[in-house]
């Protein structure tokens, strides 16, 4: 089912699993300011989903915003099929089956009237294929103050399963907003990320939501600044 955090501004979550930790998944809903719901990071989404979707608006934008959270966009495309679906770079050559419309322009808004994005330049994380690019376009929704990201940075509390906080004390990202240890081994090109966060900063935001983790509601700028310390020197 859908939450919301703000005007024109939701969320929907799954459990998901990876590692063999429990980390859930999210997708973000955004309603644009020609009142277009935007769909980030979509999940597998039910038919009580999809009718409180209908009620909000009409969903014009379906967008895939790394190279690993693509599982469910042609479910939702499916479903959607008058929405566009948009890609981070280098998707469309990794899974060529997916029926994407549009690839994200890098420093453009899209045409997403009220939603802003960056591509996050230079980082990679450790998947099962070894050290893999990450290609992840991040947002921000200027009318909440929000920062929208997906697996640039993770945010896991109590909440989660005692499993989940142990590894995560050990990998990164407990009670703190940050990448994991995976993402900074992986991450070689300090010099490019520090300018994607250097960017990422410019914009005014207290909130983050993130893929996996506990949302921040509240000094997310400062928040972000700190977990990224290490690029930024």
């Amino acid at each position: 089912m859908l939450r919301e955090l703000d005007r024109n501004l939701w969320v929907a979550e799954q459990p998901l699993r990876y590692f063999g930790l429990s980390v859930g998944t999210r997708m973000t809903i955004v309603r644009l300011a020609d009142g277009e719901l935007a769909l980030i990071s979509p999940i597998q989404i039910s038919d009580a989903v999809v009718s409180q979707l209908d009620k909000l608006g009409a969903v014009k934008h379906i967008i895939a915003p790394n190279l690993y959270h693509y599982l469910f966009v042609d479910h939702v495309k499916a479903i959607y099929p008058n929405a566009t679906l948009w890609a981070a770079p280098g998707l469309e050559a990794k899974k060529p089956e997916l029926s994407i419309d549009q690839i994200i322009g890098g420093h453009t808004t899209n045409g997403w009237a009220g939603l802003e994005t960056v591509f996050f330049d230079g980082f990679r994380t450790i998947g099962l294929s070894g050290f893999d690019a990450l290609n992840e376009c991040v947002f921000f929704h200027a009318a909440s103050h929000t920062l929208i990201l997906t697996d640039t940075a993770f945010h896991f509390d109590d909440s989660f399963p005692i499993i989940t906080q142990l590894a995560t004390r050990v990998l990164g990202g407990y009670k703190r907003l940050s990448p994991s240890i995976l993402e900074r081994i992986a991450t070689t090109e300090k010099e490019k990320v520090r300018k994607s966060v250097e960017k990422v900063l410019t914009w005014d935001f207290e909130r983050v939501i993130m893929a996996h983790g506990s949302i921040i509601n509240s000094n997310g700028k400062e928040q972000f600044k700190r977990g990224y310390d290490q690029f930024l020197g």
